[in-house]
């Protein structure tokens, strides 16, 4: 054996073995740093038992004693995280011809800052269950766990976190009433009219504020559900657009893009329709929708299956991180 010649064959080979090693580190992406989060931690345990509470009072139909302490708690909740608590008292007519006593219920933050967010759920929940199969049981009320409850929940924990934690910008948070006592599909005669929102549209026309403002609001609507996928819903691109961007892109940089699904949907009306049309603030709806669903929604809407067992905590933090880190990005 040549012994200089095996030698050189050698570092040829290694050397020929590194370039081809650099060139193929050269050709890598570079790793994309981890996304660093600017929010508090969101408790998803703690707005559990802000749900569960709730549910506890039974269904909260307006005008009934569950109602009323249901509102006394959700105005004492506000109060102890250190929120100015203003209740808008009022008696609305409505389609059945009852004058129905409504209650929305208003914790705001910093109520000097000028540049102001709004955050707002319903709390009422639906007198009867009109999409249950046994027609015996559509005239029960309902227990709203994920209708109602699982949005003010994620609230009443934004607003705990408020208290120890302040971002630049003002917030106020909204508990729409009589949100959900739209007419029942078995009804036989139809009544022309606007019956869902009720509380949202008396807000939009006269709210705690005279003139009120915000930059932006965001409406949560069953966001409990272990299998919720929040598309971006019609009304919501047509009022906000930047606004669905700017959530759903927040989503997705803290990993919970599988559950905000880049994909419109159709139109709701919920109580972001009113704030839009009356008041001028662009608001978006992240609110559970199911596109192979006859009706558009979850199973449970509006049955009695609407109960705890349709909380889950992984979606409570998916979705109260995401709107806490919006907040906290405004500048």
């Amino acid at each position: 054996m040549n012994t200089i010649r095996d030698f050189s064959f050698l570092c040829i080979i290694a050397f020929s073995a590194l370039s081809a090693s650099c060139s193929s580190c050269q050709s890598q992406k570079p790793v994309s740093e981890p996304y660093q989060q600017v929010s508090p931690d969101f408790d998803a345990d703690s707005a559990f038992s802000y749900i569960e509470k709730q549910v506890s009072f039974g269904p909260r139909v307006p005008m009934t004693p569950a109602h009323a302490d249901c509102g006394d708690y959700l105005a004492a909740k506000l109060s102890s995280f250190g929120a100015k608590v203003i209740e808008q008292k009022a008696t609305v007519k409505h389609y059945n011809g009852k004058n129905i006593e409504i209650r929305n219920i208003i914790g705001s933050f910093q109520g000097e800052k000028e540049k102001r967010l709004l955050l707002f759920a319903h709390w009422d929940s639906r007198p009867f269950a009109d999409q249950e199969n046994d027609p015996v049981k559509r005239n029960r009320p309902i227990l709203g766990a994920d209708d109602g409850a699982s949005g003010v929940g994620v609230l009443l924990e934004v607003a705990r976190q408020l208290q120890h934690n302040t971002p630049e910008c003002g917030v106020d948070i909204l508990f729409f009433d009589l949100e959900d006592w739209g007419q029942a599909e078995f009804d036989d005669h139809y009544i022309p009219g606007n019956w869902w929102c009720m509380g949202s549209q008396h807000w939009a026309k006269a709210p705690h504020t005279p003139d009120y403002k915000a930059k932006f609001g965001i409406l949560l609507d069953m966001v409990g559900a272990p299998d919720a996928t929040f598309m971006r819903e019609s009304e919501s691109m047509r009022y906000a657009a930047n606004i669905v961007e700017k959530v759903w892109r927040t989503a997705s940089k803290m990993g919970f893009g599988q559950l905000f699904i880049d994909k419109k949907t159709g139109s709701i009306y919920d109580d972001h329709i009113p704030v839009n049309q009356i008041r001028n603030i662009p608001c978006i709806d992240i609110i559970n929708l199911k596109s192979k669903s006859s009706s558009g929604f979850a199973s449970h809407w509006h049955t009695l299956d609407d109960t705890m067992q349709n909380i889950n905590k992984s979606t409570l933090k998916s979705v109260g991180q995401t709107v806490l880190e919006v907040i906290f990005l405004e500048k």
